[in-house]
């Protein structure tokens, strides 16, 4: 997994509407990367929006939003429309981008072992280094998680 000290994985991604985010254009300002498994599930649904319903108070610290997850550009569009994000989401269905900052890893529910997304935010400063990993989200409080150590 990506740690602190460590320099932005150049990648490029579909978002929601079908254009490439490139990483390279995400230099320059605070940039809180979000992975969660699936879009439009419960847990990831109250993560979202809660980055969504705090979006001008990260905004205001300087943070721009990126969401990823292995769903599709459909899923991610029904999940972005359905919500009105104001952030873009990735969908990495090759998993390139989530193997390359390490949360594709195996995962227990309920007595069952599976290769998953392991919800957690990277916080990157202005010049593209990692300053933080939240691995244990708390998807009703995300937005409160990121500002705490602003």
């Amino acid at each position: 997994m990506l740690k602190v000290g460590d320099k932005l994985p150049r990648f490029e991604g579909i978002n929601q509407n079908g254009e490439t985010v490139q990483s390279e254009n995400l230099i320059g300002k605070k940039l809180v990367i979000f992975f969660y498994p699936q879009a439009n599930t419960p847990t990831c649904t109250v993560e979202a929006c809660n980055l969504s319903d705090n979006y001008s108070k990260l905004e205001k610290e300087g943070f721009q939003l990126l969401g990823i997850s292995g769903d599709s550009v459909k899923k991610q569009k029904n999940f972005h429309d359905k919500f009105a994000f104001p952030y873009d989401l990735i969908a990495d269905e090759s998993h390139e981008i989530i193997e390359n900052f390490g949360v594709w890893q195996e995962k227990k529910t309920f007595g069952k072992t599976y290769m998953g997304i392991v919800r957690t935010t990277f916080i990157f400063d202005a010049e593209g280094i990692c300053t933080r990993v939240i691995e244990k989200v708390t998807s009703k409080t995300a937005a409160e998680q990121i500002l705490e150590d602003k």
